[in-house]
Parts: structure tokens; sequence; C-alpha cells
């Protein structure tokens, strides 16, 4: 098939890749030169394992095209939407400003029959609106809801390889079935493998993805509430972790107690998911995520109070090193990092930070240029004071204890991902500190 992407972002840009990669002619369109520059020559903007290789790979066969035209995407049978939507300034909803403007743009060069296919994360009953738009430009397409489940760092598996689809149909039966069936040739290679697949109405697609999100960022904040009477009772975090994690209802994945999570999807969706389930006159049913937003919040500052008390009750002058700026590993994504924030929290009290990262810091450099910076993991623990911990990257979860005490000034490591094992760091002769452990 022919498709188009509106958006070549993260999500765009490797959806783009992607479906040109399971054989599909795709041309994205952006309305950054730079970018769709960037993505024509086989160069991903951002870092993202496995995007560079699909890149050149597609682009290689002649299916594969960027451009900032958008008269390109005419001629497509699908246009997927995949443009962002972030928090809105001064609110916690969602700014629908570049969706709408993306539609607005396309509609001129709809086709009798074409599918526009919305992908980004939005309010439920945003579809609804664009698709009475869609209709009422007299261009004959019609409006799917077809939301992303990517995580970074992995998300050329999660596009190729999804765990489930999910399909938003329009009401109509006879609209409603020549969607599917454009849906279903495009993810024909999932379907075939048996992928389970979904199909709703509008309101129900677009629920999924931010109920997804809720339930994940409540099962983290559970296990850091955890963590924070952990600390006062002197128990151990990771222990109880494992111990209800055995229970199939509960599971062990996610978690993970530690300095909480981040980035550009998990914090302003379920921000967004409160403020519009407040238009809807239903606050109160998804109330409990402020304070899902709050715990998650408490424990960056946690983190920073355990440095400073560590240190003797100030840091002023002190080297820290932070291992770790990107919001997670494998990803150079830095918007509402954790670990970008307590870099940025202890500069601020006067602390001399070091911050390295595989892959984060030329994002980290561009957003707060004032830390310090060492691309050398060896080069930003010399002579350090204390060493933090915020960003899972392996390299960091196997440095050597024994080999590390050579090069710091104190050997102090604290762990805010409780990822190390502290018998080995400790008699290696570390103090050694967690989240939510004695």
């Amino acid at each position: 098939m022919r498709l188009s992407v509106i958006g070549c972002g993260y999500l765009g840009a490797v959806h783009s890749a992607s479906m040109a990669e399971l054989g599909h002619e795709v041309v994205g369109v952006d309305v950054d030169p730079g970018k769709v520059q960037a993505l024509s020559a086989g160069q991903a903007p951002f870092f993202e394992p496995g995007l560079p290789e699909i890149l050149q790979s597609a682009g290689a066969t002649g299916r594969l095209s960027f451009t900032t035209s958008m008269g390109a995407a005419a001629g497509a049978r699908v246009h997927f939407i995949a443009v962002g939507t972030p928090q809105a300034r001064g609110s916690n909803s969602a700014d629908l400003t570049f969706v709408d403007a993306a539609v607005d743009a396309l509609i001129p060069h709809l086709q009798p029959g074409d599918l526009v296919v919305g992908k980004s994360t939005v309010p439920v009953g945003t579809a609804a609106r664009l698709a009475a738009k869609i209709k009422d430009s007299g261009s004959g397409a019609l409006l799917a809801w077809n939301p992303e489940f990517l995580r970074e760092g992995f998300a050329v598996k999660d596009t190729i390889t999804p765990d489930r689809l999910v399909f938003g149909l329009p009401a109509d039966p006879e609209d409603a079935a020549h969607a599917r069936a454009l849906l279903e040739e495009v993810y024909a290679t999932a379907l075939a493998a048996g992928t389970p697949c979904v199909v709703a109405d509008y309101q129900t697609a677009e629920l999924v993805k931010v109920a997804a999100n809720a339930f994940l960022a409540t099962k983290i904040s559970f296990i850091n509430a955890m963590a924070e009477i952990a600390e006062v009772a002197d128990a151990d975090v990771t222990k109880l972790a494992d111990a209800i994690g055995y229970d199939a209802r509960i599971g062990r994945r996610f978690l993970n107690a530690g300095i909480g999570f981040g980035g550009g999807c998990l914090p302003k969706d379920i921000r967004a998911f409160s403020a519009r389930a407040e238009e809807l006159g239903r606050g109160e049913s998804v109330a409990f995520l402020k304070e899902i937003d709050a715990i998650n919040l408490r424990r960056r500052q946690r983190m920073v109070d355990l440095v400073v008390d560590a240190l003797g009750g100030q840091v002023f002058q002190k080297k820290v090193t932070v291992l770790g700026l990107a919001f997670k590993p494998d990803s150079d994504d830095v918007r509402d990092s954790p670990a970008l924030d307590v870099a940025v929290q202890l500069n601020g009290r006067g602390a001399h930070v070091i911050a390295t990262d595989p892959e984060a810091i030329p994002n980290s450099i561009r957003l707060q240029p004032q830390l310090g910076f060492a691309t050398d993991t060896a080069d930003a623990l010399h002579g350090a004071d204390c060493v933090v911990l915020v960003t899972e990257w392996q390299e960091y979860r196997d440095l050597d204890p024994v080999a590390l005490k050579e090069q710091v000034r104190t050997p102090l490591i604290i762990d805010g991902r409780n990822v190390l094992d502290p018998e080995a760091w400790r008699a290696a002769g570390w103090t050694y500190l967690g989240m939510g452990r004695p």
C-alpha cells in the first residue's frame, strides 16, 4: 500500500520506517526541514536502537521518502497522524494544535475512500470531532483511531511486531468495514502472526492508551509509596516487591522502586487524562492520578535529600557524579527526566555536578547548559565525593565496585534505581544507599 505519515518526530519517524520495512510505500511529512533532511539521509534525529538500520534498509529500496510538502501525501490510501500532543502551557490539558493543523493541512489532498488514521495520544472525544471535520470537508475520506503503544528503546520492535492492535472505527457499518479492511491490509504481517486485535469505537480506542498509561503510572507510584513507608520502617522495598510480585494478579514487572517515571508521554498523559475527566464532569473518577503524580515527583526530591544527608547536611562545592541523564536507558530523551531533574537540583544547591550519559548529553546541554558534563564515565567519576546512579544503563549496572573505588575521593554511592547489589558494593568498601532499602 501507499501510506503517508504526518509528523516525523519520535512516533512518526519510527512508524514511517517500520511500515516501509514491512513492504509498504511510505512518505513521511514534517514541517522541520532539518529533520526531513536527516531522515532522508538515513540518519535518525534521536537515539532509538534499530531505527538507523531500518531507515537505511527501507530507504535503499526506494519505498521510503520524507518531505516538507503535504502535497506528497496525495495518492496514499492511508494517512497516519503522528504529531505530538504536548501539555498545554499553563494547563494540564493536552495541546491539540498540531493534531488540528495536520488534519487541516491534509484535507485538501484527500480523495474518496482514503482513510485518515490517528495515532497521537488525544483526549477522548477528539476523534469524533476530527471525523466530523473530515466529513464536512466533502473529501469522501474516513477516520479511524489506532493508538500507539511504543516503548522507547524498543519502538521498532513494538511497531513491527506489536503485542496488540486497537482499531477505533466509525459508527456506520459500511464505513467501519471499509476502514477495518484498510487497517487489516496495513497490518497484514502482524495479524498473520497472530497479534491480538481489539476492534472498538473511537472513544474506547482513545481511552485504551490513556488508561494503559494511567495503570502503569499507578503501579510504579504504588511501589514508590511503599518505598516511602519502607524507609521509615527500616524495611526493604525490593524484597517486598519480589514477594508481592509472585502473586499472578499483581506481577513483578514495573514494581521497581526508585526516583520515578518521566519522559515525554507518561507524565503529561496522566495529567491530560485528569483534565479531560474533569471536563466530562467525572474528575473524581481519576482523582487518584493527582496523588500518583505527586508521589512520582516526591521521589526526585527524596533522592536529593539522600545525597545531602549522606554528605553531612550540605553539598556545597562537593563533587557529585550523576550517572544518567535520559529518563530511561536506551534513549536520549530528557523530557521530564527524573535523572536530569536530580542533577539540576543538586547543582542548584551548590554541588559541583558532573553528569554523564551514553546518549543524552547533547540534549541535556541544550536544556541545562549550566551543568558540568563528561562523555567518559571514568572522567566523570574521578575524585567524586558521591556517585548517584539515576538512569539504569547496563554499563552502569555492570560497574566494578572494586576498581571504581580507586577513582573516587569518597566511596559513597546512592542507587536511585535499586539495580546494584548492595552486598557487593559494601564488601568492596563502599557506603551504599538505595531507595526504600535499609
